[in-house]
């Protein structure tokens, strides 16, 4: 019988994290723990107002688990007794964290992860993410951040984001770019604004229309790598991805937790999309279960520990751009 306690945590961050939808200057999560008077285990999760996510809707649901708790829903049972989202999530990776604690493992050595073929875990190169500013400004937080390898670059979708991109690329010559626009641009706004990223060495670019007009992809040229982000949920959203994208970003809270993203990823690299792992602006105690997913994806962009004025203690131990795997007492 396992009791469940949920609580609501803020971060703040160290400056404003400004995309197409909007502007914060903290994180809202919740955290749930699961207990059975012994061991205990605890995960954290990111409501979405894009997916129809509340602070307040997701306590409300998880709070509803604890019958089922009580009555021995496990992990496995959980997978059909709450819908994907970040609600299950948090309560996904509490089951993780409370079968190592009671196992005295680490996830990644418990047979359930490995017969899910998950990656042992490694430090990981995560993107460092800029927000949408003017040009000018977008280029001195680009110079400062140069000697990232990864720079992740939030754009508007309006007309000012070719300059935005050439200035960043100034900025930093010879880091990587990723390109988000968040559902910001129209289909010909992508189309006249494509060829400008490619020319400015982008690597990637997420979700650059909504996820409601991904019709619109269809046969439309594609001279940088397309991923999807607000299309992309759990493997029931595969299929129709396929030829409109290029790559997936996994995020625990659209898969409804590490079970799912686990198998999502090996199912999505059989299809043959590229895969990054991403994450919402957390805490450590969010980006923890991803870092080992992360393993061997072609993308990383797990840096709220980069971004955060406070954290949780213990917290992600992070060297420039590089994440390190969670130590027990913070998860997993």
């Amino acid at each position: 019988m396992l009791e469940i306690s949920v609580e609501t945590c803020s971060f703040a961050l160290r400056e404003a994290f400004v995309i197409s939808r909007g502007s914060r200057t903290a994180v809202e999560t919740v955290e749930v723990r699961i207990s059975d008077g012994k061991a205990s285990g605890r995960g954290e999760s990111v409501p979405y107002k894009r997916y129809g996510e509340s602070v307040a809707s997701v306590v409300a649901a998880l709070q509803a688990m604890a019958p089922a708790l009580k009555d021995g829903l496990d992990r496995e049972a959980l997978q059909t007794a709450m819908p994907a989202g970040a609600a299950r999530n948090a309560l996904d990776l509490a089951f993780w964290d409370y079968e190592a604690k009671k196992a005295g493992l680490r996830v990644w050595e418990l047979p359930a992860y490995q017969a899910l073929a998950g990656p042992w875990p490694a430090p990981v190169v995560s993107a460092y993410t800029l927000s949408i500013a003017a040009p000018e400004v977008m280029h001195d937080a680009a110079a400062k951040a140069a000697a990232r390898p990864v720079l992740k670059v939030k754009l508007a979708g309006d007309e000012a984001d070719v300059a935005r991109i050439e200035a960043v690329r100034a900025g930093a010559p010879d880091a990587r770019l990723i390109v988000d626009a968040n559902e910001g641009w129209s289909p010909e706004g992508y189309a006249a604004a494509a060829d400008a990223m490619a020319a400015a060495g982008v690597d990637l670019i997420e979700q650059p229309i909504h996820a409601d007009r991904d019709a619109a992809l269809d046969g439309m040229d594609r001279p940088v790598r397309l991923c999807a982000d607000e299309s992309c949920h759990t493997r029931a959203t595969l299929d129709a991805l396929e030829g409109r994208y290029d790559v997936v970003n996994i995020k625990l809270d659209k898969t409804g937790g590490l079970t799912e993203a686990l198998a999502m990823r090996a199912e999505a690299e059989k299809r043959g999309f590229g895969v990054m792992v991403g994450c919402m602006m957390s805490s450590s105690l969010g980006v923890a279960p991803a870092v080992s997913l992360s393993v061997g994806a072609g993308m990383v962009d797990l840096d709220p520990p980069m971004l955060l004025g406070e954290d949780r203690t213990p917290a992600l131990t992070v060297e420039g751009s590089l994440v390190r795997p969670p130590l027990a007492a913070l998860w997993g």
